[in-house]
């Protein structure tokens, strides 16, 4: 019997009413909230990653970071969107 593991990263809780936490947090939340909030849980799973899960809280750590970049990214493309008009 193959038993498949649940997905750690965005687990079927997260996505009650068909909307995952960070979609909402992206919707209701400031530039600097969002980023605030990423920041503390990539801190939170790179803290706890060799005392609790390791390699599966660094990869949660990764996602969080990821996002940062993405909104980082997003920010700097558009400011330089309003330069170049």
């Amino acid at each position: 019997m193959i038993v498949e593991k649940k997905d750690a990263i965005s687990p079927d809780h997260y996505k009650q009413g068909g909307l995952e936490v960070v979609d909402i947090w992206r919707a209701k939340l400031t530039p600097e909230e969002f980023k605030g909030a990423c920041k503390a849980n990539v801190l939170k799973y790179i803290v706890r990653a060799d005392f609790k899960n390791g390699l599966e809280d660094y990869k949660k750590a990764a996602v969080y970071l990821n996002w940062i970049i993405e909104a980082e990214q997003k920010k700097a493309d558009e400011e330089n969107g309003k330069e170049n008009n």
